[in-house]
Formats: C-alpha cells, sequence, structure tokens
C-alpha cells in the first residue's frame, strides 16, 4: 500500500457501541462519527480493528438494529473512495457478508500483515493470540462453528440479538474490572505473541486493540507494539504519517 504525500493513515478500535445501552452509547457513537468524518479529510485508508458493535450477528436477511449514524458514514467514505479495512472483534465476529456487500469494507477474520510504504505492519484484534487465555480460546472455537452458529440462526431475531446483547454487556471487559490494567510486559499476553512472532519475522509496528489500554510498547528497539485503546474511557486512535505510527486521543 502506497500512502501520497498529505495523506495518512488511521487505526481504531473497540467502540463497542451498543453497550451498555443504545441509549447510553449513542453520545460514543456521535463522537465517533465526528471522527471519521474529521479523519476522511486526509485519510488514504481507514483500518478498524474490531468490537465495533458491542453485540452484532448477521442472519441472512436481518442485521441488529440501530447504528444508523456509523454505518452511513462508513457507506459515504468507502463511496468516497477511502479503502476500509476491518478485523472482526470478539464482540463483532459474527460477519458473514453485509459489510463486504452493503458498505464496500474489506472484513478480515485473522491478523494480516501490510506494508505501507517502507513500513511493514501487523495488524489484528488481538483476542486469542499469546499464551494463557485457554478458556477464551475454546469459547471463540464453539462461536466460529458452523453448527453453533447455523444453530443461533434458528433464533428469533428478536430473541437471539436480545440474547447477545445481555451476554456482550456482562462482558468484563467493558464492565472495567481488572483485566483493564497494565500489569507488565510479561503478563501482556499480546506483547509475549509480538515477541515470540519477531524470533522468526521482522514487523516495524504490531497493532492491536481488544485490551482497551493504550499502549505503545518497544518491542527490541526495531519494533513497536500499539494498542490502540478504546472509545469507552480513552477515545484514542493511532495516525500512521511520515513513517511513524502515534497514538492521538479524538478532539485534540
Amino acid at each position: 500500500m502506497t500512502v501520497p504525500k498529505g495523506k495518512n493513515i488511521y487505526f481504531a478500535s473497540d467502540q463497542h457501541l451498543g453497550a451498555p445501552t443504545m441509549e447510553a452509547s449513542l453520545v460514543r457513537e456521535k463522537k465517533f462519527v465526528a471522527w471519521l468524518d474529521e479523519v476522511k479529510k486526509d485519510a488514504a485508508a481507514i483500518f478498524l480493528l474490531g468490537d465495533l458493535f458491542d453485540f452484532w450477528f448477521e442472519y441472512k436477511t436481518v442485521v441488529p438494529q440501530g447504528f444508523t449514524r456509523t454505518l452511513g458514514k462508513l457507506a459515504e467514505i468507502t463511496d468516497s473512495g477511502i479503502p476500509i479495512y476491518f478485523f472482526v472483534g470478539n464482540h463483532d465476529l459474527w460477519m458473514n457478508g453485509y459489510f463486504e456487500k452493503e458498505l464496500n469494507i474489506t472484513v478480515f477474520h485473522k491478523p494480516q500483515e501490510f506494508q505501507i510504504n517502507e513500513t511493514s505492519f501487523f495488524i489484528g484484534h488481538g483476542d486469542g493470540l499469546g499464551p494463557h487465555d485457554i478458556g477464551y480460546k475454546r469459547m471463540k472455537k464453539v462461536f466460529t462453528n458452523p453448527f453453533f452458529q447455523w444453530l443461533f440462526r434458528w433464533l428469533h431475531p428478536d430473541l437471539g440479538v436480545r440474547l447477545g446483547q445481555y451476554l456482550s454487556v456482562k462482558n468484563k471487559m467493558i464492565s472495567g474490572d481488572e483485566d483493564i490494567k497494565f500489569l507488565g510486559e510479561d503478563k501482556e499476553w499480546l506483547v509475549q505473541y509480538c515477541k515470540r512472532k519477531l524470533e522468526k519475522q521482522h514487523y516495524d509496528y504490531f497493532v492491536f486493540g481488544h485490551r482497551h489500554l493504550p499502549l505503545e510498547i518497544d518491542l527490541n528497539g526495531k519494533s513497536t507494539y500499539t494498542n490502540l485503546g478504546d472509545w469507552i474511557s480513552y477515545y484514542t486512535y493511532g495516525v500512521f504519517t511520515e513513517g511513524r505510527l502515534s497514538l492521538k486521543k479524538q478532539g485534540e
């Protein structure tokens, strides 16, 4: 990917729209849409690294109600020729074509490598990577199993979406508990994952969401792990300009 002079690449993650209620998240959604409206002025591309929604499930002819402002703005941006790349998160992993068909957004279900100008990136949501978290990894296999998705699809959307929203709001990553604390590099699973990846291949930047903590951690003097934070407590995002990725806060 080549970025023209004067253009930037933007990264954002973990908006969790719809949580804890549609009414409460509307304030955050308006801030996010305002940010999209601002960055489209000089964006060469926008990367959204998952958990845009606190719950998302695509039935064959139905998607969850709401998020009209966000979906409309995303469509406007891609219609203008600016590509958007979306990485599914653990809250919105049940995507199956709606974003591609309706919004012309490229959707990834696994981390991907990107070369942006002369800089190499490894990008993903971040869930289930690194050591530990065995319970979640097992649960993710269930969630991504086509048979269990088929069973869930048989629920009436009013019941299925309401159940999914209830369970998502109970997720401790949205409730502000102990997982959303920095306890040192040795306990950051994504940091350990990045270091293991570097044993086989060099990347200038590893960019993830999921942790809800804005972090920039030097890995070996040549590579950096960046976590984008969230749009619940921090309203942070990443911008790649002139060969460097940095974290910024919306409105600053």
